[in-house]
């Protein structure tokens, strides 16, 4: 009887562990899900106009989330850091940032004002991410 009583015990022991493990695994793939991937900028649209441009270069306009709350990226020939909020929203602060010019044809600074003004953002549902300044008038789109 002892033994039964003591295996019922490991049993149960072994499964709340299993349950735990899984329910915060699960629940940081969810948080994480920007995290870790370097983002590569393919396009912007207004949505006022329905009026889209494509980035002709998309690996000079990157951005990467850490797990911290920081990113570092390129802005076309700059070198981009700062940090970001997904609380109420998203939000990005940029910080330093070399200052080169990088050619009239850039859209460095282009990138750079759209990533000041971002208010919402996440995954899109296709394995890329999106972001959007605030009431969703300009729509960025990112691939890996």
């Amino acid at each position: 009887m002892k033994k039964i009583f003591l295996v019922f015990v490991m049993s149960m022991s072994i499964l709340m562990l299993a349950g735990c493990g899984s329910a915060s695994d699960s629940a940081s793939t969810a948080s994480d899900s920007i995290t870790g991937v370097s983002w590569k900028w393919q396009s912007v649209t207004n949505q006022d106009t329905d009026e889209m441009t494509t980035v002709p270069n998309p690996e000079n306009y990157t951005i990467e989330f850490n797990e911290d709350g920081t990113f570092i990226g390129k802005a076309d020939c700059n070198n981009i850091a700062g940090t970001y909020s997904t609380e109420n929203g998203f939000a990005i602060t940029l910080g330093p940032s070399t200052l080169a010019f990088c050619g009239e044809a850039s859209l460095d600074t282009v990138y750079l004002d759209l990533l000041s003004n971002i208010a919402a953002g996440g995954p899109d549902g296709a394995g890329g991410l999106a972001l959007e300044t605030a009431g969703g008038q300009q729509r960025m789109l990112f691939d890996s």
